[in-house]
């Protein structure tokens, strides 16, 4: 049930907003133009003239101008987002989103296991407190991994236009981006939920924290449209990466130097959060 609604929360912003919010449309060729019927053109073309003046379709202007704007958005779209559809771009933010929700929700089922008793019981047990830890770690990564893969699936399905750069192999990548993430964000929120014995203090932590992670990245726009001040936000923010070297391996043309950059900070992410976040766990299990 609970894969089921985080699943479905992101599949609601793409169907609805990602569909509805077609900024291609702002530069395309459908676009309705009243003109006359013909239209006077001075000069000498080799068109049927009447009483000295050139007369061309106003359909064919029409179909002209339409190409003009075509070409023209298709090239804005480009520069601006990387892609000609807006669709795809904002897709590979969802995967993102799923996968910081499913990592911070990670902490939950701890709080429900001691106000249950059930951690308490395992605690009793030869069990090594690093295998409880390790366990619910992995358990929110290989979530957020699935959920990912679902989003994915769906978003081909409504429309996803890969890059002609990728492969299937790249789907390797994208895995190890969203593990390391994952890693990092579950590991400090499982610290930060392991001794709270009520659901309402991890939950007002992750409404806190949630949007402006969520917006303060590429997820919707590049960060290159944004104020300076929310650029450096984004900057350090591990979204970006991870939205980014996703949409490196699927929908835009594959830059090795910009993958690396977004491997090595996931990487340094990853570590030193889940460093951070064994040890605290760690230390209030053994309390």
């Amino acid at each position: 049930m609970m894969i089921s609604m985080f699943v479905l929360q992101p599949l609601i912003w793409m169907g609805l907003l990602g569909k509805s919010m077609n900024i291609g449309a702002l530069f395309s060729g459908n676009l309705s133009v009243q003109v006359p019927e013909m239209i006077p053109i001075p000069g000498n073309y080799v068109v049927p003239e009447v009483d000295g003046v050139v007369y061309v379709s106003g359909s064919w202007f029409s179909r002209t101008l339409q190409q003009m704007f075509s070409e023209m958005g298709a090239e804005v779209m480009r520069k601006t987002f990387g892609v000609t559809d807006y669709f795809s771009y904002m897709s590979i933010g969802m995967v993102s989103m799923i996968v910081t929700t499913t990592a911070m929700f990670s902490g939950m089922s701890i709080v429900w296991d001691r106000r249950l008793g059930f951690l308490d019981k395992v605690l009793s047990t030869p069990v090594s407190r690093a295998a409880i830890i390790f366990s619910k770690v992995l358990n929110s990564t290989l979530r957020a991994m699935f959920q990912a893969t679902v989003i994915l699936a769906i978003a081909y399905v409504l429309g996803l236009q890969v890059s002609p750069t990728f492969k299937p192999l790249n789907l390797i990548g994208v895995y190890v981006a969203i593990f390391l993430l994952s890693v990092g964000l579950s590991s400090v929120f499982l610290a930060v939920s392991i001794r709270s014995t009520r659901m309402e203090r991890p939950m007002q932590i992750v409404n806190l924290i949630m949007m402006p992670l969520m917006f303060a990245s590429n997820n919707f726009y590049p960060t290159s449209m944004m104020p300076i001040w929310i650029q450096t936000i984004a900057n350090a923010n591990p979204l970006t990466y991870l939205t980014d070297a996703v949409r490196q391996l699927t929908i835009l043309p594959l830059n090795p130097s910009t993958l690396m950059v977004d491997f090595i900070y996931l990487g340094t992410f990853a570590s030193l959060l889940a460093t951070i976040g064994t040890l605290l766990s760690w230390r209030y299990l053994t309390k």
